[in-house]
């Protein structure tokens, strides 16, 4: 996959575009374990592009969350529209992760503090 990578700070902004499915889920999931190798301190998976996701992918986003959570960091998800929204409302995904949406949203101080504190 294509990832855009950015570094804010200590943040590690991560954008996924196009299509997450079972045909490549595998690959994204490696690539942002890679990612998290680099030890950010939080960690913003910007989905503005991403467009399909699948519960392949949705798997992958509780893999990642899971490991940013047991390295002592903080995950917050944004960008999330249409149907990837609808797809994470579905899954109780809203509710067990810390969303934003926007990456101006997810980067602000009240976003972090709030994710730190559980929500």
């Amino acid at each position: 996959m294509n990832l855009a990578t950015e570094q804010v700070g200590d943040t590690l902004v991560v954008g996924v575009p196009g299509h997450i499915n079972s045909g490549n889920a595998a690959e994204l999931e490696a690539e942002l374990m890679l990612k998290l190798e680099q030890r950010p301190a939080r960690l913003v998976l910007d989905l503005a592009d991403l467009s399909y996701i699948s519960s392949a992918g949705l798997r992958v986003v509780l893999v990642l969350a899971k490991k940013v959570r047991e390295s002592g960091g903080i995950l917050i998800v944004c960008g999330l529209s249409g149907a990837v929204h609808e797809v994470f409302d579905v899954s109780g995904f809203l509710e067990i992760l810390t969303v934003r949406k926007d990456r101006i949203c997810a980067l602000s101080v009240d976003a972090i503090h709030q994710a730190d504190a559980g929500k």
